[in-house]
């Protein structure tokens, strides 16, 4: 299904019937990894889940975004329904957009619960070695980018990105790669104890993109929160232990097996 959000063309799923659940992929993700988890909860809910801006199937932005611009799209995506109550699960960097939605005290609707599902929002602490990883980086970039330089060696800069970036901005196209640096450097833990739903923390053990400490401190700083850690599984948790999580999600949904 697509419909225009702001301009943008918008690949997205509805299934169910019931009180309205959404789902927000990670970074570089789409709603196709939620096929498991969309028929689980139909069964007893509305879910609705899209590919956000820049991935999937989606129009990218046609602006540099940052969390909050993903914020807004959400709350606009979901004018079209009927509904002041709405639970809200999201995976790594959905996660994050749900983070920062409880820093606005305007929404439209009401969150009655919220599902984490190894998600990032936590700054990691900046080792030696990562500094001086950053400062090499802007320094070659810096260089790379002379008009001379450029000029003699076109490809340079491109080559230079690929390497020093990580797997994801290597893989986005040059607005999403401006869009994950904004995403990235932004310290969502200071809107952690706004969220005011029970909300259920689900990671894996082996997660090295959002390690496992991230949810016990956002366990620690979310009022009314439960952490469940999925031992033999990484960042994709969801998928990696698939019949524990339905499990954990029946019991946090009441969706009886």
């Amino acid at each position: 299904m697509t419909k225009t959000v702001n301009g943008l063309k918008i690949n997205y799923e509805e299934k169910g019937e019931g009180d309205l659940i959404v789902l927000l992929h990670g970074w570089g993700s789409n709603i196709t990894l939620f096929a498991n988890m969309i028929e689980l909860l139909s069964k007893k809910y509305k879910v609705v889940a899209m590919d956000m801006p820049g991935f999937g199937k989606s129009d990218e932005p046609k602006e540099v975004w940052d969390v909050s611009n993903y914020v807004q799209f959400v709350i606009d995506f979901l004018r079209d329904y009927d509904t002041k109550e709405v639970m809200l699960l999201g995976h790594s960097f959905g996660g994050r957009v749900i983070i920062k939605m409880h820093s606005r005290d305007d929404l439209p609707f009401r969150v009655t619960k919220v599902i984490l599902v190894d998600s990032a929002g936590i700054m990691p602490p900046k080792s030696n070695k990562k500094t001086w990883r950053q400062r090499y980086y802007k320094l070659g970039r810096t260089v790379l980018s002379w008009g001379i330089v450029n000029k003699l060696f076109p490809d340079a800069l491109e080559n230079f990105r690929k390497k020093m970036g990580s797997a994801d901005y290597a893989a986005a196209s040059p607005m999403m790669r401006q869009v994950m640096v904004k995403v990235v450097n932004e310290d969502l833990e200071p809107y952690l104890p706004n969220i005011k739903a029970p909300t259920l923390l689900v990671w894996g053990v082996n997660d090295t993109a959002t390690p496992l400490s991230d949810g016990e401190k956002m366990e620690k700083l979310i009022p009314d929160a439960g952490l469940v850690k999925l031992e033999n599984a990484g960042h994709y948790s969801f998928l990696e232990q698939q019949f524990t999580f339905n499990r954990v999600m029946c019991s946090f949904m009441k969706i009886s097996d």
